[in-house]
């Protein structure tokens, strides 16, 4: 299997990206989920809406600004080419960052809680990552190394990893593990945290086999990074969850 290419179509000359038609999918999808889950977590759906209007261009300009941060190099003789982004060079971590601060900043505005708000977007954000994920496909890159496997995919004429599609399958399952949880939770800020480490361990293993990391020296900045999250949200659920069991235990 090899990608048919990354141009969807063209209008009046003008190409219409699959990476593009991807990634909005995934945001309007994402929307309507927490759109429609909002009151489970007493928001007002009218929030939802007025949260997205802030959260994707800045999830996108955060995704786009820490690629370039860890690819300079490849922009460095032609700083223009760093608001093209239709070819690719979008990096999860950057969006989420940026997504968190957006969502600190509103929640704060709105009088919302903040954990509460995650533990209802987080869910909506695995599934958009895993529809998203595909772009990768079309522009034939954020793949892996040589492999024989019966699902390898054609790149340069050479069979890869399709690491996209690790990513991909490993965050719909995640969409499912979280909503689950969301409605079994014992305590507010279980279903992001349980994304933070559930998402890291997967990325963590997915990134040795890329080709295209993007790197601090020597080390692999996902690696590092999603060592970093795994630990802070395993802290953060077992501080949490205790809380909650001694608030149980004084209730009794």
């Amino acid at each position: 299997m090899s990608s048919p290419g990354a141009v969807a179509f063209s209008i009046f000359g003008i190409d219409i990206m699959w990476y593009g038609i991807l990634i909005g999918a995934a945001f309007l999808l994402a929307i309507w989920i927490c759109y429609c889950r909002a009151p489970r977590h007493g928001i007002r759906k009218e929030s939802i809406m007025d949260f997205a209007l802030w959260l994707i261009p800045m999830a996108i300009i955060g995704a786009r600004v820490y690629y370039v941060i860890f690819s300079w190099d490849m922009y460095r003789g032609d700083p223009l080419s760093v608001f093209n982004i239709r070819g690719g060079g979008l990096a999860i971590h950057g969006g989420i960052i940026a997504g968190l601060l957006t969502a600190v900043f509103f929640c704060k505005r709105r009088n919302i809680s903040f954990l509460e708000m995650a533990d209802l977007i987080f869910p909506a954000v695995a599934l958009g990552q895993a529809i998203g994920r595909w772009g990768n496909f079309f522009n034939s890159e954020a793949h892996g190394t040589p492999t024989d496997l019966p699902w390898a995919i054609l790149v340069d004429g050479q069979y890869v990893h399709p690491t996209f599609l690790y990513e991909s399958v490993w965050c719909f399952l995640l969409f499912w593990i979280l909503l689950w949880v969301d409605r079994h939770r014992r305590f507010t800020g279980q279903v992001v945290l349980l994304y933070g480490m559930l998402y890291s361990l997967e990325r963590f293993g997915v990134e040795h086999l890329r080709t295209d990391s993007l790197m601090i020296g020597p080390f692999r900045q996902a690696q590092l990074l999603s060592a970093a999250v795994f630990l802070c949200c395993l802290g953060a659920y077992i501080y949490l969850n205790k809380k909650q069991l001694d608030k149980g235990a004084e209730e009794e």
